[in-house]
């Protein structure tokens, strides 16, 4: 390592105190004065004088988020103040600070850091050594740098600028830019949506009813759907057992939105193809609600998702079948179980223990099937009480109410708090399956 050794002609080494308040007090000010890390400092230096010189944009930025601007009806619509570009500004803004505040403690952890090798050394590192080593130890935080910055600004602003929708009053129709400004309300439309106002509060427990069942539904019909299908066409040694496989892979093959547009058709009341067999059998007189009664409709669409969806397990649970090991199969053969004792005993609880953070996915999944429900409705669905004030109906998911509300009604801030309230609840289930993974145990990537 090279590096530049003390004489007794030079000043004694500075305190680490010293070296703190100069770096607290400008960043790279420790390097420059006390550790003679001058291009090391001169990068820290640089960074903080750029935020100096852009100041007052984000003073000026900070100010309109706080604002979102002011009604300004004399002026042409695209003259307005635009809350959205406000908004939008004031997110950016804040990472960038954010992204300030991480240099500077990266910048005074730096001076400690450099200050403590000072100390036990007794030498100075040159500007070459600070150049070795971000080709060396300093490598993973300068290539993971840019990953970050780009992960701050198109993952974490658009969800933090979702948020904030939530606490506004962004709706049409008084409050669209840039014809009109959006204002901030607080908590309001947490209220409203949480016992402020019955319809909404009598939609809102609907819809989220209607959704844990049915992704609680959907998860299970298809994988217990899947793991029996593998489990016959395993035991049975069913000799064409890859056509059969073949043959119910197709509907999970078949785009999602192909098939339920297809089902959506087949299943009208009036006009589908299966009413009108129906009749033309004579096995029926009137007609059969098979979309528009809500048991009925909720019931079709579990129906339709286990068709479409347990092929995906029916494949996973054969995969995991076939990690057994066949010497358990023959000992409990030669102990006497047979088939239902051995699927009890052997088959489920081993292929459960290894698919259940998948089954924890795919209940994640259903909870924002946006497909399913969407293009087997194809929007409409059965009515709820009321229907005409929340656009909410007996079928509709949260996702799908949120598409209803944003697209059809133009209602964003209500749509922006059930978003949170999904993400709130989601949130776990993300973290316990990432929990889960043998990185995050082991520490490996």
């Amino acid at each position: 390592m090279t590096v530049a050794t003390l004489t007794k002609d030079q000043p004694k080494i500075p305190s680490r105190k010293q070296v703190l308040i100069a770096s607290i007090l400008f960043m790279g000010l420790g390097h420059i004065i006390f550790l003679r890390q001058y291009v090391k400092g001169a990068l820290f230096a640089g960074l903080q004088i750029l935020y100096l010189v852009f100041a007052p944009m984000f003073y000026w930025t900070a100010y309109n988020f706080i604002t979102l601007g002011t009604p300004q009806p004399d002026l042409h619509p695209l003259e307005r103040d635009n809350s959205l570009f406000f908004m939008i500004d004031g997110v950016i803004g804040f990472a960038l600070i954010v992204i300030l505040v991480v240099a500077y403690v990266v910048s005074i952890r730096s001076a400690l850091s450099d200050h403590k090798d000072l100390v036990r050394d007794g030498t100075y590192k040159t500007n070459k050594v600070f150049i070795n080593d971000l080709s060396g130890k300093s490598f993973p935080l300068v290539a993971l740098a840019p990953s970050l910055v780009l992960l701050l600004f198109f993952v974490v602003v658009p969800l933090v600028f979702a948020v904030a929708v939530a606490f506004t009053n962004y709706s049409a129709p008084n409050h669209i830019p840039p014809a009109n400004t959006i204002d901030w309300v607080g908590f309001e439309n947490f209220r409203v949506m949480f016992g402020g106002d019955q319809a909404w509060t009598a939609s809102l427990g609907s819809v989220v009813a209607w959704t844990l069942i049915w992704a609680t539904l959907a998860t299970a019909t298809t994988y217990f759907g899947g793991m029996i299908m593998a489990v016959v066409l395993q035991e049975n040694k069913i000799k064409l057992a890859p056509v059969f496989r073949s043959i119910y892979i197709l509907p999970y093959a078949v785009p999602a939105i192909i098939t339920m547009l297809v089902w959506s058709n087949m299943l009208n009341g009036e006009f589908g193809v299966i009413n009108n067999s129906l009749r033309a059998l004579g096995l029926l007189d009137g007609t059969i609600p098979w979309l528009s009664n809500p048991m009925l409709a909720r019931s079709m669409a579990i129906l339709l998702n286990l068709w479409a969806g347990f092929p995906y397990f029916m494949l996973l649970v054969t995969g995991a079948m076939t990690s057994i090991s066949g010497d358990i199969f023959e000992a409990a053969k030669i102990d006497g179980a047979n088939g239902f004792q051995r699927f009890r005993r052997i088959i489920f609880p081993l292929v459960t223990y290894q698919t259940m953070p998948l089954i924890i996915m795919s209940f994640t999944f259903n909870i924002n099937n946006f497909g399913a429900i969407f293009f087997l409705f194809q929007g409409q669905g059965p009515n709820l009480p009321d229907t005409v004030t929340t656009s909410a109906r007996a079928t509709d998911i949260m996702i799908t109410w949120i598409f209803s509300l944003a697209t059809n009604q133009n209602l964003f801030h209500r749509a922006s708090v059930l978003a949170v309230m999904i993400f709130i609840f989601l949130a776990p289930f993300a973290v316990f399956n990432f929990m889960r993974t043998k990185s995050y145990k082991e520490g490996d990537l």
